[in-house]
C-alpha cells in the first residue's frame, strides 16, 4: 500500500492543520499567504537551536 492509498483509507480520520509562522514580529497562518509568499515559505530550512557550553 502506498502513501496516497493509506490517506484515502484513513481521509475521513484527519483533520486540518493550521500551520502559522512569525513574519514581521507577529505570528500569521500560513494559508493566508500569498503565493509567491507561500512558495518562500516551503524553501525555508527549518534548524534546532541547542544550548552552548560555557566555557570557563
Amino acid at each position: 500500500m502506498n502513501r496516497e492509498d493509506i490517506l484515502e483509507v484513513l481521509k475521513n480520520r484527519r483533520t486540518k492543520c493550521m500551520v502559522y509562522t512569525r513574519v514581521m514580529g507577529y505570528h500569521r497562518p500560513v494559508e493566508s499567504f500569498n503565493i509567491g509568499k507561500k512558495g518562500e515559505h516551503k524553501e525555508r530550512k527549518q534548524f534546532k537551536e541547542t544550548r552552548c557550553k560555557i566555557v570557563a
